[in-house]
Protein backbone atom coordinates (compact mmCIF):
# COMPACT_ATOMS: atom_id res chain seq x y z
CA UNK A 1 0.00 0.00 0.00
CA UNK A 2 1.38 3.68 -0.56
CA UNK A 3 1.89 5.65 2.71
CA UNK A 4 -1.13 8.19 1.74
CA UNK A 5 -3.61 4.69 1.90
CA UNK A 6 -1.53 3.66 5.18
CA UNK A 7 -2.49 7.10 6.75
CA UNK A 8 -6.27 7.32 5.46
CA UNK A 9 -6.84 4.12 6.86
CA UNK A 10 -5.22 4.67 10.16
CA UNK A 11 -7.20 7.84 10.30
CA UNK A 12 -10.74 6.39 9.13
CA UNK A 13 -9.97 3.70 12.37
CA UNK A 14 -9.11 6.05 14.74
CA UNK A 15 -11.80 7.79 14.31
CA UNK A 16 -14.25 4.98 14.56
CA UNK A 17 -12.57 3.83 18.08
CA UNK A 18 -12.99 6.97 18.91
CA UNK A 19 -16.47 7.48 18.42
CA UNK A 20 -17.23 4.07 19.73
CA UNK A 21 -15.62 5.11 23.42
CA UNK A 22 -17.82 8.36 23.11
CA UNK A 23 -21.00 6.00 22.85
CA UNK A 24 -19.96 3.92 25.44
CA UNK A 25 -19.24 6.58 27.57
CA UNK A 26 -22.24 8.29 26.93
CA UNK A 27 -24.32 5.26 27.09
CA UNK A 28 -22.51 5.03 31.04
CA UNK A 29 -23.57 8.40 32.08
CA UNK A 30 -26.70 8.31 30.74
CA UNK A 31 -27.83 5.23 33.12
CA UNK A 32 -25.62 7.02 35.90
CA UNK A 33 -28.13 10.07 35.33
CA UNK A 34 -31.37 7.65 35.57
CA UNK A 35 -30.18 5.85 38.23
CA UNK A 36 -29.61 9.11 40.66
CA UNK A 37 -32.52 10.25 39.53
CA UNK A 38 -34.86 7.05 40.73
CA UNK A 39 -32.70 7.45 43.97
CA UNK A 40 -33.56 10.81 44.64
CA UNK A 41 -37.27 10.55 43.68
CA UNK A 42 -36.82 7.55 46.95
CA UNK A 43 -37.22 4.66 45.19
CA UNK A 44 -34.31 3.63 46.76
CA UNK A 45 -33.97 2.91 50.72
CA UNK A 46 -31.18 5.61 51.46
CA UNK A 47 -27.71 3.86 51.62
CA UNK A 48 -26.28 6.54 54.51
CA UNK A 49 -28.98 5.61 56.76
CA UNK A 50 -28.21 1.25 56.29
CA UNK A 51 -24.34 2.02 56.13
CA UNK A 52 -23.86 4.78 58.36
CA UNK A 53 -20.40 5.69 58.27
CA UNK A 54 -19.46 3.50 54.84
CA UNK A 55 -19.01 6.03 51.71
CA UNK A 56 -21.19 4.21 48.47
CA UNK A 57 -19.83 4.53 45.20
CA UNK A 58 -22.39 5.90 42.56
CA UNK A 59 -21.77 1.61 40.69
CA UNK A 60 -23.51 0.45 43.74
CA UNK A 61 -26.97 2.11 43.06
CA UNK A 62 -29.53 -0.51 42.07
CA UNK A 63 -33.14 -0.61 41.27
CA UNK A 64 -35.40 -2.10 44.22
CA UNK A 65 -34.83 -2.28 48.00
CA UNK A 66 -31.54 -2.86 49.67
CA UNK A 67 -32.24 -5.34 52.56
CA UNK A 68 -28.93 -5.41 54.95
CA UNK A 69 -27.42 -8.61 56.26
Amino acid sequence: MKLEQKLVLSLALVGVVGIALYFLSARKSDNTRMLNLIADEGYETAQDVLFPGKNIQQKNLHFGPVIPD
